[in-house]
């Protein structure tokens, strides 16, 4: 939809400026702006374009490849145009793996538009560490963000968020997230002191997991980031058998133990149907302080061989750094710690990398229920023959 101030109608000069939208391509989605229902406003006041670009997601990577091509394009079909762009967002709905035989009503779950696992074949890998820092970073572009720690037996979400405080419930039904740094976080250490220790079998996890699904008001997210345990075990079913997911993110460090556990996982996820969004290589180098230079203690470039062997997404490399440990034990993850910082930046980076994948798979998951129900109004279309 596009308009001009003074009419209802577009103008011949608005016109021009769609015409020439029409040519700058969405550099994930590889289609026009214009196709994608991207533009919302277009229109020439004097020498000043005035466009508004909805993306479809905050924490788009490209965005700024995006506004210079914008202004290229409409400087080339009306010379002279300088262009101001007032961006949007809208996050699509893209839940489409798992959610097997098992799947069950979960109204908590209703109003989140992605859900993303962040796994780990084995632990010790910072799996937590990544995944807090990613519900930062996709926090701090705009987005709706909730946390759930889903590590029952070592919850590790208050610590690092340095929040101890009780859970709610404002109906006796439902259980209120709590709000912190501008995340709904859910953990089992919010629920169990930390020093009364869970020994709980198979189906007393699944049914923990499930509560935390069902009766958490996690309300209008764009994100909930997923804290899974380590391993491939009875929690990791519970969400493949239990809701739809939109994927996975795989968390490894470089040595081959670890990446032989990153086969395993993805053959887990391929296995219940959840895709993987992609493989992030942690502690994968330290910089001296002395020479300022970057030593791969554990291994080099395993991480991303094994996502281009297994065909997945690698998103990249984060740095073996102490502050990043300091942080944590704080409460305050990196990110929102020490947001200048150059890992800080990494991570935002990889949140963008994530949510631009995210966007992408979600169009092209779109475009094929759109060619499916076009193929199925066809054949309905088509003369029975006796």
């Amino acid at each position: 939809m596009f308009w001009n101030k003074k009419s209802s109608e577009p103008t011949e000069n608005d016109e021009r400026l769609m015409a020439a939208l029409a040519t700058v391509n969405d550099p994930e989605l590889h289609k026009d702006l214009v196709t994608l229902g991207m533009v919302k406003k277009a229109v020439l006041d004097g020498t000043t374009a005035h466009v508004g670009i909805e993306l479809t997601t905050p924490a788009c990577p490209l965005k700024e490849t995006i506004r210079k091509d914008v202004a290229t394009a409409i400087a080339a079909a009306i010379p002279g145009t300088t262009t101001e762009i007032d961006w949007s967002a809208q996050v699509k709905r893209g839940r489409f793996g798992g959610g097997g035989k098992g799947q069950q009503s979960l109204p908590g779950m209703e109003e989140v538009a992605n859900v993303v696992l962040v796994a780990s074949g084995k632990g010790g890998v910072g799996k937590s560490t990544v995944a807090t820092n990613l519900a930062c970073a996709l926090a701090r572009t705009g987005a709706k963000v909730g946390l759930l720690d889903a590590d029952i037996y070592g919850p590790s979400i208050p610590t690092m968020f340095n929040e101890h405080s009780d859970v709610v419930s404002a109906d006796g039904k439902t259980i209120q997230p709590i709000t912190h740094a501008g995340l709904k976080l859910m953990s089992m250490g919010f629920l169990v002191p930390a020093e009364k220790g869970l020994i709980w079998r198979g189906p007393m996890l699944t049914s923990a997991v499930t509560q935390f699904l069902r009766d958490v008001a996690w309300g209008d997210l764009d994100y909930l980031i997923v804290d899974l345990p380590p391993g491939t075990g009875d929690v990791q079913l519970t969400f493949a058998q239990a809701l739809k997911v939109t994927g996975a993110v795989v968390v490894s460090t470089p040595q081959d133990v670890a990446l032989a556990d990153v086969v395993r996982a993805k053959a887990m996820f391929d296995q219940v149907q959840i895709p993987v969004l992609g493989l992030i290589e942690n502690m994968s180098y330290f910089v001296c302080d002395g020479c300022d230079k970057k030593h791969y203690i554990f291994n080099h470039g395993g991480a991303k061989k094994a996502a281009q062997e297994m065909r997945i997404p690698y998103l990249g490399e984060l740095p073996l750094v102490t502050s990043v440990r300091e942080a944590g034990d704080a409460g305050t993850p990196i990110v929102l710690a020490e947001p200048e910082s150059e890992v800080a930046r990494t991570f935002v980076g990889l949140g963008r990398m994530l949510a631009g994948g995210i966007s992408v798979l979600n169009a092209e998951a779109a475009e094929r229920a759109q060619s499916t129900g076009r193929s199925k109004a066809a054949g309905r279309s088509l003369p029975i023959i006796n």
